[in-house]
């Protein structure tokens, strides 16, 4: 269970001078613990402080940045109960869901600590032409230097993770504030870090109000912006960041698309994996399911059957697979949607009931190309089907979106495969797979409104440190 209260981290030391944010329940909304809040006199002395720890990072030698990594992986590891059911409990997430975010959070953390030790350079051959006679370049990678991260409250340990792992792998100090609503992974991984011997300010962990965390964007003082969030929040501010390089993971409308040669049972198991895990609420969750004529009829029965059969209930419980969304507010935002598509049109197919922040996994076909659950991101249970006639046709579909974060192709003809690859306008193509797919070191993130820049620890690494080029005359 939780402890009656977190304190936040500030220059590496727990801090409580109150505890003033209410962390609840999410499936039973009563208080589940209670949180220490930075204020902004707070934020300033964590930029501060990442500021003064910025040569001592650089000077730790990769084999210490590797020890701290290796440390948080063993201590996650031993801690994986207690992670695992803080994260149902702040989250609402089913605990089979959090117990495999917690394996998450060690990989990642486990990869991190491997790339911490190749970081890499060139030699450059510079006597490309007369002139440059005698010349040879060299160059490295070095810490861009203080970093400010902004997490989301839906993977509120692992993408935590993709921003602090990297960073400690290169020796960026940093500040993270964390999601309000879902701060004590964070916070959990702030006390791992803490037993380390990080050099004061190497990190501050800093949960507040979003109107108090103006700093974590616009001073000039940190180096990097990396946002994972909403499109709205994530461009506006990018707008406001200034010279600092900005990393956004925003949105996604996500497609898969089922082609007659798929294996439909397969496929119809992961679409309703990819659309309705932790409900739904995942960017990368299915969202768009397109499937060619002569296969529809079959693949609408399958889908409605599985959708049908999810358990819904307690997150505690193992069996249950769709727990509560986020907030009441979030599934009456969603059911609306539901309700505005049904009233212009589109048919029910499965779910669409809803009771509090409970929201059934939901399946509709006929909706309007204009409606919300087509063009916007859902972020819920719920996921829209239509038919298509020719492969050209089910691309631009996909394509047809201001999001391209991932695509899933189910097909077994390798030309089409490719063609996806080639044509999809998306960060990944999966194959043979829901687009929700992802391990922890492949590149990740989207084009177009899905946001700008990669993570995957090797990807975020490279925006997390500089070029520095020597050259070397010979007289």
């Amino acid at each position: 269970m939780l402890k009656e209260s977190y304190p936040y981290y500030l220059g590496n030391e727990p801090v409580a001078p109150n505890q003033d944010l209410e962390v609840t329940d999410k499936y039973t909304g009563e208080v589940a613990t209670r949180v220490a809040l930075a204020d902004p006199d707070a934020i300033d002395r964590g930029i501060a402080l990442a500021v003064e720890a910025t040569e001592p990072m650089r000077q730790m030698a990769a084999f210490e940045r590797q020890q701290v990594l290796q440390h948080c992986v063993a201590r996650f590891s031993e801690r994986a109960d207690e992670l695992a059911m803080a994260l149902c409990i702040e989250a609402g997430k089913p605990i089979k869901d959090s117990r495999g975010e917690v394996s998450r959070l060690v990989d990642t953390f486990r990869i991190a600590a491997e790339e911490s030790v190749r970081i890499t350079g060139e030699v450059l051959p510079l006597d490309i032409s007369p002139r440059a006679r005698g010349y040879s370049g060299m160059w490295k990678r070095v810490p861009i230097g203080p970093c400010s991260f902004i997490s989301p409250f839906n993977f509120p340990l692992n993408l935590a993770a993709h921003k602090v792992a990297p960073a400690l792998a290169v020796g960026c100090p940093f500040v993270l504030k964390p999601a309000s609503l879902t701060p004590i992974g964070a916070l959990i991984i702030g006390e791992v870090l803490a037993e380390t011997d990080l050099p004061k300010g190497a990190f501050s962990i800093l949960p507040c109000p979003r109107t108090g965390a103006e700093l974590f964007t616009t001073d000039e003082r940190l180096k990097l912006l990396s946002f994972t969030g909403s499109p709205e929040v994530g461009w506006d501010l990018k707008a406001r960041a200034g010279k600092k390089p900005v990393v956004l993971e925003l949105g996604g409308n996500a497609a898969v698309v089922v082609e007659p040669d798929a294996d439909l049972e397969d496929a119809a198991e992961r679409i309703v994996f990819g659309a309705f895990y932790q409900s739904g609420q995942s960017c990368i969750g299915v969202q768009r399911i397109l499937v060619h004529e002569g296969v529809y009829d079959e693949m609408e029965r399958r889908l409605v059957e599985k959708a049908s059969a999810l358990k819904m209930g307690d997150p505690k419980d193992p069996d249950v697979f769709i727990g509560p969304m986020i907030t009441e507010k979030e599934a009456a935002r969603l059911d609306g949607w539901i309700q505005q598509a049904i009233s212009k049109g589109a048919r029910l197919l499965c779910g669409g009931k809803r009771e509090g922040a409970m929201l059934e996994a939901t399946l509709l076909k006929d909706v309007p190309i204009g409606e919300a659950l087509v063009c916007k991101e859902a972020f819920g249970p719920v996921a829209v089907l239509s038919s298509y006639s020719n492969f050209d046709e089910a691309l631009e579909q996909v394509n047809d979106s201001v999001f391209g974060l991932q695509a899933g192709i189910f097909t077994r003809d390798l030309y089409k495969a490719q063609q996806a690859w080639d044509e999809l306008e998306v960060g990944a193509v999966v194959i043979g797979d829901v687009p929700s797919w992802r391990v922890d070191h492949m590149p990740y993130g989207g084009v177009k409104d899905s946001g700008l820049g990669r993570e995957g620890i090797r990807f975020a690494i490279e925006d997390m440190t500089e070029i520095r080029l020597m050259v070397v005359r010979k007289p």
